[in-house]
């Protein structure tokens, strides 16, 4: 037997089951009579007397008519069971997948994090050379152009490296693997060389390792890592360009964007901030540009008096080593003091007394003015940045930690400790 369906608004448009206003109390919507004995109001909808009988509104906002009709409907049905939300087993269900999103997350962001770091890689870069294109803008050049200018001046820059690197490099490659016997039978003239061989057999035990076929197996196989590790380069260096001209050209989208994304009462006051973090960390890239030119600059002038041979090679070496924080200068140093050392022991001494003066006026003198003016960091803060940034994401790291430093010094000082003042 079907069982109708209850009345859902006013009027008898539905009949009522037999028994169910006996069932419920006087006084009650829908009942035999009101609280006044009378009976239910024809025109008064379901409810019945006047809206004055109506139960006050929910303390949550649910109007006094819901009420009625889920009173109705409660005790036409029968009443309500406890929420499952309150049950362990939903509590439990939830909790768990809870946990799984939030382990799916930190996988997917492991497994994509190679992409992730060269996305921030790019939008730095980007930042960075904002600058340059607004500068160009100034001068009555479209922004189209600007960007087309800047990227050709890049990649001008990373060509004539790969030129005037990969030929010496492989020159020098040859002329060691065909000097390689004459170095042998030098280190078995050599004394010293000669006492060890005859008490560990170490020229008989190498003879032997040349001419068995490890040494090729470990050969190809270093080889074959070692294309791996540069065609993975070469990627990622394309990539990274590719993505930075399409930032770059669409950076002012992004920031609008993103400001949106701020609420209104907010808004203006986060695109100021970030204004300035756009300006401090394209000041950095700019300053930084700049003291690896004046770095390269110097170094090609001097090997190139010192006699020392690809001295184009070894001063835009320390051009590109100069931009990593801490070490950076170190590597580039040791680079051209062991070419150096190569030409004769005295030219490898004056190359590394003219790394540590240079080392030292850039510290004190250059660097400071230059920085000094675009991002304000103190040099303990600096140092801590840098290692912190290098232990994470390596060299990538280092780059990046000093401009995020920046920006946090700029929302502390700006937003964090005047709250605190007030309070």
């Amino acid at each position: 037997m079907t069982r109708p369906l209850p009345p859902t608004g006013p009027g008898a448009d539905h009949p009522t089951p037999a028994g169910a206003a006996a069932d419920r109390p006087a006084g009650a919507p829908g009942g035999p009579a009101d609280a006044s004995g009378g009976p239910a109001d024809a025109s008064g909808g379901a409810a019945g007397g006047d809206a004055s009988r109506l139960p006050a509104d929910d303390v949550r906002g649910e109007p006094a008519a819901s009420l009625a009709r889920r009173g109705e409907a409660e005790a036409y049905f029968g009443r309500p069971g406890r929420a499952l939300a309150r049950h362990p087993f939903a509590f439990g269900f939830t909790a768990a997948l809870g946990v799984l999103s939030a382990w799916l997350l930190v996988q997917a962001l492991a497994a994509s994090a190679s992409v992730l770091i060269l996305i921030a890689v790019s939008l730095f870069l980007a930042i960075g050379l904002n600058p340059a294109v607004r500068w160009l803008e100034e001068r009555g050049l479209s922004r189209q152009w600007a960007i087309t200018a800047v990227f050709t001046a890049v990649i001008v820059f990373f060509v004539g490296f790969g030129v005037a690197v990969v030929p010496p490099l492989a020159t020098q490659t040859g002329d060691f693997v065909t000097q390689l016997p004459t170095y042998i039978g030098e280190l078995q003239n050599h004394p010293q060389i000669r006492a060890l061989d005859q008490q560990y057999q170490l020229l008989d035990r190498l003879q032997q390792y040349l001419l068995s076929g490890d040494l090729g197996r470990q050969v190809f196989g270093g080889l074959l890592g070692a294309a791996t590790v540069v065609v993975s380069a070469v990627f990622s260096a394309l990539t990274v360009l590719i993505l930075t001209l399409y930032l770059l050209a669409s950076l002012r989208s992004i920031t609008s964007l993103g400001y949106r994304l701020v609420p209104a009462s907010r808004r203006e006051r986060v695109q100021l901030l970030g204004d300035e973090v756009i300006k401090r960390i394209g000041g950095y890239v700019a300053g930084n540009l700049l003291i690896s030119l004046i770095a390269g600059v110097t170094t090609f002038v001097f090997l190139s008096i010192a006699r020392v041979p690809y001295s184009l090679a070894i001063s835009l070496i320390v051009a590109i080593t100069d931009l990593i924080p801490l070490v950076g200068a170190t590597i580039g140093a040791a680079v051209g003091t062991l070419v150096g050392l190569f030409v004769s022991v005295p030219t490898g001494i004056a190359c590394l007394i003219f790394f540590i003066v240079y080392q030292q006026i850039e510290n004190y003198l250059i660097a400071p003015r230059i920085m000094m003016s675009s991002v304000d960091v103190p040099a303990a803060v600096t140092i801590i940045a840098a290692l912190i940034g290098g232990t994470l994401l390596g060299v990538v790291g280092a780059l990046l930690a000093i401009p995020i430093a920046a920006a946090i010094q700029l929302v502390l000082y700006e937003v964090t400790l005047p709250r605190q003042d007030r309070h």
